[in-house]
């Protein structure tokens, strides 16, 4: 199929794209890699009247650390993440993840703002930004305004930005001492969207979480950080413990099925997830073998 005729105006500054989605609202649609948007457009999920192509402003690019805090720009691209010596130092929870996301062709493309605009249920990066604490900075004619990452994603595709917004950059607090990190996903193959998936960071003191921030991805409608992850902090894990928060995480979830997995199929490996997750980051493989017992 192709797409549906549309205009297109490509944007030479942020106020040229402000003013452009100003005039046109919701019958515009803001284009940076593409990645996602264009199959949308050619399956006709999608006929906006006017594309905003937004790729070419060397403003929204880059990653840098300003003070304690890591700034990327929206048009920072996926192969940027994995290249990053910033990311590698202050987010590799980004780095890790952005080595999952599809293959190399969309990697070089995509952008990280794109992804997180698009709101997939399926992405990696969104569940990233919301355990790292981050804030998406927006911009609108009428000035700029921060949304905490748990707060900006709102349902499948559905995000906090409005019509005549654009999405410019995210902040997170560099990586504090002490922080450890876990990432991993369950896809049919690698490069798939996948079924379930775990982004985590951990502060680690004497062998017990002092602070754990669990981000579970395609098990619901948007990135979950899992209230199971207070079980787990402050207290010696054992089997039983960790059993708990395993009863406690399903009963948070609520996940759709389709044709690659069925709700029940989602909810077991979020809990395989969180198992391997809890072994990984204390070092205890005695608990992955524990808990399934």
């Amino acid at each position: 199929m192709k797409a549906a005729a549309f205009a297109y105006a490509r944007a030479t500054s942020v106020v040229n794209a402000l003013e452009l989605l100003a005039a046109h609202g919701d019958k515009a649609k803001v284009l940076s890699g593409g990645q996602s948007l264009m199959p949308a457009m050619n399956l006709r999920l999608l006929s906006p009247d006017l594309l905003v192509d937004i790729g070419g402003l060397a403003e929204l690019q880059g990653v840098a650390v300003k003070g304690g805090t890591l700034v990327i720009g929206a048009l920072t691209r996926h192969v940027d993440l994995l290249r990053s010596a910033e990311v590698a130092l202050h987010a590799p929870l980004l780095r890790e993840a952005a080595a999952h996301i599809a293959h190399p062709a969309i990697r070089n493309r995509g952008t990280l703002g794109g992804s997180l605009a698009h709101a997939d249920p399926a992405s990696e990066l969104p569940a990233c930004i919301a355990v790292l604490d981050a804030t998406i900075v927006v911009r609108a004619p009428s000035g700029e305004r921060r949304i905490a990452a748990t707060e900006f994603f709102k349902g499948i595709y559905e995000t906090a930005l409005l019509p005549q917004e654009l999405l410019v950059a995210v902040e997170m607090p560099a990586r504090g001492k002490g922080s450890a990190f876990f990432f991993q996903e369950y896809a049919r193959r690698h490069g798939d969207y996948a079924i379930a998936g775990l982004a985590a960071r951990a502060t680690i003191d004497d062998g017990r979480f002092s602070d754990l921030r669990l981000g579970f991805f395609a098990v619901g409608d948007r990135p979950l950080l899992a209230a199971a992850a207070s079980k787990l902090t402050n207290v010696s894990v054992t089997p039983t413990v960790l059993a708990d928060a395993a009863a406690t995480l399903v009963d948070e979830l609520d996940p759709q099925g389709d044709q690659q997995a069925s709700p029940a199929m989602r909810r077991h490996l979020a809990q395989v997830l969180l198992r391997r997750c809890v072994a990984a980051l204390l070092a205890r493989p005695d608990l992955e073998t524990g808990a399934a017992q």
